[in-house]
């Protein structure tokens, strides 16, 4: 039997480098994806955050969300989305109602007038110099496309951001027995594209636990244990979120609970989900998408929203997470 050799570097030989760069090295850099709350949510290189919740909680919603405002906070960050459920111009119409204001039906079904103009055409302004910044997987939904997806359109290290939505339908390369087994190597993989340099965020589904009554329930009793499939993803995420609705029965309301963070507080964070134009505020913004811009473009939208009648409204009804 061989002897393990021990591989190991002492604390004596780490110091003098680690010293220095605490006196004088650069702070981790960061993605943020919006204002107020929400920048307390770190994603950037070398991270795997974890979003979840239950069926139409908003999850796709939100990510796409953090997604768009981080191209357009960081102007040099590029982006690959796996989504396996959605087209790439339905979660693009969900951000065109979130700019806009003007209610996600309309758009989807194409019944926009020439009311809304003004408003479509600042929402498009902004979204366009993001558009070669931002590319959608087609399938195969599978690892080996993601990882040669994010190599061709300059994603592979520094600088660039990998989404699965969600883990559970994105297949890993290789035979792995079972669902818990496959979920267990993607999430290893991400940890792999973390470790070169990929900003990485997961999107997964949980299960049903048992409220303080004792009933099955996406709500209250919602923890890390609550991922499906697999401890792996606990273990693996660097942060863990969970979108749950209101107890008291406000639809608009959902705290974003933070379970896991390996770097800091875990704190959560109350938000309103505005499903009708797929727009999830902290409360300390003003409730409108200007207060997620900065500059030019949230000057131009306020100036649009003040003087422009939010027309045809009627059948805005959406509810999709």
């Amino acid at each position: 039997m061989t002897t393990p050799r021990a591989n190991y570097t002492t604390a004596g030989d780490l110091w003098p480098g680690w010293r220095e760069d605490v006196l004088t090295g650069k702070a981790p850099t960061l993605y943020p994806i919006g204002d107020g709350e929400l920048r307390r949510i770190e994603v950037g290189p070398g991270l795997v955050n974890l979003f979840g919740g239950a069926p139409g909680a908003g999850k796709t919603a939100f990510t796409m969300q953090a997604v768009i405002d981080a191209l357009r906070l960081t102007p040099t960050l590029r982006a690959v989305i796996c989504n396996v459920e959605m087209l790439p111009a339905m979660l693009l119409d969900r951000q065109l109602a979130r700019l806009s204001g003007i209610p996600l039906n309309l758009i989807r079904y194409r019944r926009l007038t020439k009311d809304h103009g003004d408003r479509i055409a600042t929402a498009m302004s902004a979204l366009e110099p993001l558009a070669d910044r931002l590319c959608f997987l087609k399938p195969p939904f599978d690892l080996d496309n993601v990882a040669a997806t994010a190599d061709a359109f300059g994603v592979g290290g520094q600088g660039g951001l990998i989404v699965l939505d969600y883990i559970q339908r994105i297949r890993p390369p290789g035979d792995h027995g079972d669902k818990r087994g496959s979920v267990d190597a993607t999430m290893d993989y991400m940890r792999q594209f973390a470790a070169v340099g990929v900003a990485v965020i997961v999107v997964s589904a949980v299960g049903r636990s048992k409220d303080s009554r004792g009933r099955n329930s996406y709500g209250e009793g919602l923890s890390l244990a609550s991922f499906r499939e697999s401890s792996e993803l606990e273990f693996g995420a660097d942060s863990a979120f969970i979108l749950t609705p209101d107890e008291e029965g406000d639809a608009d309301a959902v705290t974003l609970k933070h379970l896991k963070d390996r770097y800091g507080e875990c704190r959560d964070i109350a938000l309103r989900f505005d499903r009708t134009r797929q727009l999830f505020t902290a409360p300390d913004s003003a409730g409108d998408p200007a207060q997620a811009g900065k500059g030019k473009f949230r000057d131009a939208l306020r100036a649009v929203w003040d003087r422009t009648p939010p027309a045809g409204e009627e059948g805005a009804d959406d509810d999709q997470g």
